[in-house]
Order: structure tokens, then C-alpha cells, then sequence
């Protein structure tokens, strides 16, 4: 008899489900993907119904029902806070106690409730839930684990050990001192969005020079040799108030923050330079120390700090350890998987196999999937002119298109979970043309112009494109491109500063090399992804470039495409020129004309 295993994150942002099945990932995928608000934190109702659904299961199937934390460890976080700062910060105060006393404090039934499931729920801790989605299906029997965030209950930052079937946590850094909070108090001072944001400093950041680094260093944190660390609290605001930052902070680093969407100026680019190389030394230092004390030659990352793809690689270069696996769905949502699957190790007792060739986690590709008759009918119902094309003839067309210039919507198979595109809801383009990234930016995705694009790469052709010695799957690791593709700076591109360097071919495949020579890249394996690995070969054939631009499948402000209904209207509104959903083709010059598309673009533009 089956045992069923349904994992939840939700209430404080990017709310996930996550089916786990006699140990076996069945589904899982982000709430925000089916309402449509980009990091939706409601109860994942529509996520649950998906994976119930993938299941063959309704609520009375289940046999157990794991949440990614425990809320009463949360609570005392916050009173605690509270009284630690009072009277100051009670404006928060007040805006946190009714959502408390009405909702999260009762969060047993309120679950319960929402999903009709009366039998008891388990709790978990947030930081080892993070540290179960790492571990448990990551290609190693043993590991040292990693776990890095803004704030969970207590913890912000963690290391343990996995063995088989077990995971220890072994020490922890506590709330307020947190690395997480540190870089998004920067994302805050640099005008971008906290939660959602830190991305763009990471982005930027090579468009700067670190001459703020030491004075981080000397004012904010206090680092230690084993990667522990202390935050002066004197600088920040999030302790008990509703910023990020204070005057304080502002006059350290010589003004206001900067107003969201205002210009970005020197100051702003080496800012973002120098919390990334703080971010990443503390990184370094926190890998050097897990690997001291447990001994371990394999590391698993999660947590929101483990998006960040640079210091990722920089661990891998600095190698501290032989291999690093990095939960695709780091962040919060990941906590949903992690919680399940602590509740079939742990809870449960069930014993753990691992192939040291491959994770377990089936490409991330957990999402939903549409079958041909659906897609037929939904494009028949839109009135869509389309060509039906058997596989191999799909990837050869596709590819003759891309190597036209062409940016082709892709929509195929299962949807990814977590926030990367991996090749089931992308864009592509071809990365040799040196106007690629601004057109992609500026004309599909409506967004910030010095925002990288990522390469996709055959995985056998990886190392002859990039300083990588392993694989990437799910984009989470930076790494230089290869010396001998590079295209050496002039001396007057050199004296060039910031957004002017955007521009400036700096290697073979342009469109996919940053400012700094450097790539976040992603490994295409043909059993992980056989149609996207199946169109690479196609292109590379055709051009002898086993590369594609890669994006994802959404414009700025909106959660990537889950329905093909969503993909269709992403096509019609931006200059995507060809679309294919699942085995159907569409060009965009053949689609019936809408007088809604133009209002529709203007209104992406400016949101």
C-alpha cells in the first residue's frame, strides 16, 4: 500500500505544495503559477488541487500532511523582537498581531480546515526543511548541508550532516544576524523589491568595483574565520520596524535610497558590487567550516541565499568540496518538498537510496503538462493558425528559426518547479548575435536593460564554452567562459563605465556573456529534458553552436507561463516571433490581429 505525503509552504511568500510518494517526488509547483501574483504567499489551494490531481488522490487519500514550519517558534520570534525594541517599532507591531491572533496562530486548523484533512498535521522546522529538500534528493549518500535565508522561526543560517536516510543539524546563526536580511537591506537601499529583487543587485553587481566592501566589513558585519557572524542592529531597520534600512544606513553609504525605478548610477553599480563580494565571502567561509567539521567531500545548498548562483560558483571553483548539489526550488517554496519528505524520512523512518549519477528530482520538471488535445483545443477556441509537427521535424524547424535571429516562446512537457526556466516555459534566442540581450530585454521581457541572460548548453559540450568541471542543471551555478572564446576589451571599451559595457561583444556567444566574462549557465542532459536537449542538438547542428539564450517565459512582473492559454497571451503581447506549444507551431505574423495587444504591451511596459 502506497503511503502519500503532501508537503506545504505558504503564508509569508511563494506558497508551494509538493506530492511525495513512497519517497518519490510526484508533483509540485508554486501557487503563484496558477493565480497568476508573482509570489503569491495565500494557501496554495489551486497547487494542492494540481498535485492531488497528478496523484490520482483526494484529500482522503492522503496519509500525511507535512507544513514547512512550526508557527508557535515564529511567534516567539516576533514577541520577542518586539519587546527587545520597544517602544520603538510598534507601528509593526500593530500591522503583525491581528494577521497573528486571527490566522497564523491557529494554523492547525486553519489547514485542516482549508483542505478538509482532519487528522494532525506535522510540523517541521523551516531550516531543516531546507536542509531535506537539499539532502534527500541530491545524488549523495552523504553530504554536508548547508542552509542560508532571511529567517525562518529562529535561524537564518545553518550547517548539519546527511547521512542516508538521516539528516543532523549541527549549528545554526539566529535572528536578527542574518545574511539573507543583509543583502535584502541592499536590494532595499538600491530601490529594488525585497523577496524578489535580489537578483538585480546580483545582476548589476558586475558593472561595479567593490570600493564599499570594507566599509561593510568594518560597519555591518562582524565575519569570523568559521563563517559565523554578527550584524550592528544599530544600521537596520526590519528588527522590529517596516523598512529594510534606517538614517543610519543611509548616511554610512551617503544619501537616501534610491526611489524604485530611478536612474542607476556608479554609486548604485559598486553598492551592488560589494554586498555580492561580501555575500560571497561569507559563503566561502561558511563551506570551509561545514566541510571541517563533518568532514564530508559533498555539499547540498538551500535556502534564498543559495539562489545566488555567483557565490554558488565560487564555492565550486574554490574547491572545498568535490561536488555541490543546490535545490533548484531554494527559496520558501522548496520548504513544501523538504517538510514532505522529512515526514517520509524522519517521521516515517523509511530508508533512502541514492544514485550517485543523478538526483532524484526528475529535472525539477513537476509542474503541470498539457496534452495535444488540450493545446488543440485551446488554440482552436482563440482562432490561432498553427502547423502540428511531429518531434524531429519540430526541432529542426524551431532551430532554422533561431538561427534567423528569431526569439521563440517555448512551451513543452511538465512545468518547472522553482524559479529558474529550465526548458519547459522558456524564451530562446541564439546567443551569437551581440544585439540579443537588449532586444530580449527591452522588446519580450520589458525590463531592466543591464539584466544577464543565461546560456543553455548540451551537457557534453559544456566545457568547451565554459570553466566548468560540472554539471548545472538548474542554473544556479556561475562560472567564466571559456579564455579562448572571450573577445579581448579595447582600450576604449575598457575606459567605457557601466550600461556603456552592455553593449560591447565580449566573446563568441555574446548574448549570454556578462560584463565580467561570466555565464550563470545551464546543463541540458537528453533523459532530463529530451525535447529541449533534442532542439540544442538541432541548433548546433545547424550552426555549429550548442548554445541557446535562455529565459524565462514571462514578462516583468508576471509569474513564468503555466497554461498554454498564458503562453498565447505572452506571444501576442511582446515581439516573440514564433511560439510553440507542445507539438504545434505558431509565427506571430500569421496570428489573427487584436487591438488589445497593443494596449496590453503598453500596460507590461509600465508595470
Amino acid at each position: 500500500m502506497s503511503v502519500n505525503i503532501l508537503g506545504l509552504s505558504a503564508f509569508y511568500h511563494d506558497s508551494a505544495a509538493c506530492l511525495v510518494r513512497d519517497g518519490r517526488v510526484v508533483a509540485a509547483a508554486q501557487e503563484e503559477r496558477f493565480t497568476r501574483k508573482k509570489h503569491d504567499a495565500a494557501f496554495p489551494a489551486q497547487a494542492i488541487t494540481y498535485c492531488l490531481k497528478e496523484g490520482g488522490l483526494t484529500v482522503e487519500g492522503l496519509d500525511h500532511v507535512a507544513f514547512y514550519e512550526k508557527p508557535l517558534l515564529r511567534f516567539e520570534r516576533l514577541l520577542a523582537s518586539h519587546l527587545a525594541y520597544a517602544p520603538w517599532g510598534f507601528a509593526s507591531f500593530r500591522k503583525a498581531m491581528p494577521v497573528w491572533l486571527k490566522q497564523k496562530l491557529w494554523l492547525e486548523s486553519l489547514l485542516q480546515d482549508e483542505l478538509g484533512y482532519p487528522r494532525d498535521i506535522l510540523f517541521v522546522e523551516h531550516h531543516e526543511s531546507h536542509a531535506a529538500s537539499a539532502f534527500f534528493p541530491s545524488p549523495f549518500e552523504e553530504a554536508a548541508v548547508l542552509t542560508l535565508d532571511g529567517v525562518g522561526e529562529w535561524a537564518t543560517a545553518g550547517y548539519g550532516m546527511g547521512r542516508g536516510h538521516r539528516l543532523d543539524l549541527l549549528g545554526e546563526i539566529d535572528f536578527p544576524h542574518s545574511l539573507g536580511l543583509l543583502y535584502s537591506a541592499m536590494t532595499y537601499y538600491l530601490g529594488f523589491k525585497v523577496n524578489s529583487g535580489e537578483y538585480k543587485v546580483m545582476g548589476l553587481a558586475p558593472y561595479g568595483e567593490p570600493r564599499f566592501r570594507d566599509l561593510i566589513f568594518d560597519n555591518l558585519i562582524r565575519l569570523r574565520e568559521d563563517g559565523s557572524f554578527t550584524l550592528d542592529m544599530r544600521f537596520f531597520n526590519y528588527g522590529a520596524g517596516l523598512t529594510m534600512t534606517n538614517q543610519r544606513f543611509h548616511d554610512l553609504f551617503g544619501g537616501p535610497p534610491r526611489p524604485p525605478e530611478g536612474r542607476l548610477d556608479r554609486r548604485h553599480m559598486d553598492l551592488a558590487r560589494s554586498i555580492q563580494e561580501v555575500t560571497e565571502e561569507v559563503m566561502s567561509r561558511m563551506a570551509r567550516h561545514a566541510r571541517k567539521e563533518t568532514g564530508a567531500r559533498n555539499l547540498c545548498l538551500a535556502g534564498g541565499v543559495a539562489l545566488n548562483c555567483v557565490g554558488n560558483g565560487r564555492i565550486l571553483r574554490e574547491k572545498t568540496f568535490d561536488r555541490v548539489w543546490i535545490q533548484p526550488a531554494a527559496g520558501d517554496a522548496g520548504g513544501a518538498l523538504g517538510a514532505a519528505l522529512l515526514a517520509w524520512h524522519h517521521y516515517l523512518g523509511k530508508p533512502r537510496t541514492a544514485d550517485p549519477a543523478r538526483d532524484s528530482q526528475s529535472g525539477t520538471l513537476l509542474g503541470p503538462e498539457y496534452s495535444a488535445a488540450e493545446i488543440q483545443r485551446c488554440l482552436d477556441g482563440i482562432g490561432a493558425p498553427y502547423r502540428k509537427l511531429a518531434p524531429a521535424e519540430l526541432s529542426e524547424a524551431v532551430a532554422e528559426r533561431l538561427a534567423d535571429g528569431r526569439i521563440v516562446g517555448w512551451f513543452s512537457g511538465r512545468m518547472e518547479y522553482g524559479p529558474r526556466a529550465l526548458g519547459a516555459r522558456s524564451i530562446l534566442g541564439d546567443p551569437r548575435r551581440a544585439d540579443m540581450q537588449s532586444k530580449m530585454n527591452l522588446k519580450i521581457k520589458f525590463r531592466e536593460s543591464f539584466r544577464p541572460f543565461a546560456p543553455a548548453v548540451l551537457r557534453e559540450r559544456a566545457s568547451e564554452y565554459f570553466e566548468l568541471e560540472s554539471e548545472s542543471p538548474y542554473m544556479l551555478l556561475v562560472a567564466p567562459v571559456k579564455k579562448e572564446r572571450r573577445k579581448p576589451e579595447s582600450a576604449d571599451d575598457a575606459a567605457l563605465f557601466g550600461i556603456e559595457r552592455l553593449n560591447k561583444p565580449r566573446s563568441d556567444i555574446p548574448a549570454v556573456t556578462h560584463v565580467d566574462y561570466s555565464a550563470r549557465v545551464q546543463t541540458v542532459a537528453r533523459q532530463d529534458n529530451p525535447a529541449f536537449y533534442d532542439l540544442l542538438a538541432a541548433f548546433e547542428r545547424r550552426t555549429g553552436c550548442a548554445v541557446l539564450v535562455n529565459t524565462s517565459f514571462n514578462v516583468r512582473g508576471e509569474p513564468i507561463v503555466c497554461r498554454p492559454e498564458e503562453a498565447y497571451a505572452c506571444f501576442m503581447r511582446t515581439g516573440i516571433d514564433d511560439l510553440v506549444l507542445g507539438e504545434f507551431l505558431l509565427t506571430k505574423t500569421e496570428q489573427p490581429k487584436s487591438t488589445e495587444g497593443s494596449e496590453w504591451m503598453t500596460q507590461f511596459a509600465l508595470d
